[in-house]
């Protein structure tokens, strides 16, 4: 049986046919590149005022750059071993980590007690809410001027306070750990009301039938927040320790404010709580002008933050290693 073959031409594809493989095309490319697209501006603008700037400042580290004049001269690693000798340097290194531990740790466990406090069924519970980031949009510098009334030697109300239980006068701006105090309170007042709202965040996010489980087996307020509020909340705390780290390391308006009129960039006259941060402004401008070493400084304290947030994360993952929502029978309290 012979086969008959078709001997007509294949048939072209028409207009309608084309427009749905081009369709298909752009689809395809806009599902591949547009991703890259819509985050290219972030990274764009982070490379002009971010990443270009950390290198510069590393370029500059490794000159003798006087911003007075002189032309600024090539001498490799001299100002990181200069540093690294440098008493000052230590002193600013010890008053940054001193203050940063006494203003942090009670800064989120008191944001984190305050959550709590604002995540449960209050009268005016968005005015509340609304109240504790007051501090956080109040002036540096008026909350500086009130703090420093309140922590004067002769007339302030803390000293009144304890004049009041027979202790002597405290000298907030001459000793080194009142003045650490002084400015960790200042600190905590502005930036604790901010955390605790980013604490409420997350603690809305927790379903509520975990809550309602744990209240069944007996479970009370207090043992739902330590097993089932906090092992949920480890990545917000992680969040909250690296934000506040940063800000924490780099604190200078405070501090500077605190001691103005009293060698204010020195941290006081014996330098009682110079930030890192402070003696960097102190080399690279006034009085020194010492652009090389100050970005040296600068450079130094990038690699403090960098360390000091990894030793944090650490610690909280170690606390919080195996800690999981328990609202099983087991766990509730009798």
């Amino acid at each position: 049986m012979a086969l008959q073959l078709d001997a007509r031409p294949p048939a072209t594809p028409g207009p309608r046919d084309t427009r749905l493989r081009r369709a298909g095309r752009l689809s395809r490319i806009d599902a591949k590149y547009s991703p890259y697209l819509y985050i290219a501006p972030f990274f764009l603008v982070f490379a002009v005022f971010g990443a270009w700037p950390l290198a510069y400042t590393l370029w500059v580290s490794l000159h003798d750059w006087d911003l007075l004049g002189s032309n600024p001269t090539f001498i490799g690693a001299d100002n990181y071993t200069q540093l690294l000798a440098d008493s000052d340097f230590w002193h600013s290194v010890v008053n940054t980590l001193g203050i940063f531990v006494i203003s942090t740790v009670p800064q989120l466990l008191l944001a984190l007690w305050l959550a709590n406090m604002l995540n449960r069924q209050l009268r005016f519970r968005t005015g509340w809410r609304m109240a504790v980031l007051v501090p956080n949009v109040t002036s540096t510098a008026a909350v500086a001027i009130v703090f420093g009334v309140l922590f004067g030697r002769e007339f302030g109300m803390i000293n009144w306070l304890l004049d009041l239980v027979s202790v002597d006068p405290i000298g907030w701006k001459s000793n080194r750990f009142a003045s650490w105090v002084a400015i960790s309170a200042m600190v905590d007042w502005r930036w604790t009301g901010y955390n605790a709202l980013i604490f409420l965040a997350a603690m809305q996010a927790i379903p509520r039938d975990l809550y309602e489980a744990a209240a069944i087996d007996g479970a009370n307020r207090a043992r739902q927040f330590w097993t089932i509020t906090v092992p949920l909340l480890k990545p917000t705390i992680i969040f909250c320790v690296i934000i506040s780290t940063i800000g924490g390391l780099q604190l200078f308006t405070e501090p500077r404010l605190f001691h103005s009129g009293t060698n204010p960039i020195r941290g006081g006259t014996l330098r009682e709580s110079q930030t890192v941060t402070m003696y960097m402004f102190e080399n690279a401008f006034a009085p020194y002008y010492n652009f090389g070493y100050g970005s040296a400084v600068a450079w130094l304290l990038f690699a403090l933050i960098a360390i000091v947030a990894a030793i944090n994360v650490l610690i909280i993952r170690r606390l919080g290693a195996g800690a999981k929502p328990d609202t099983g029978r087991k766990g509730g309290s009798r």
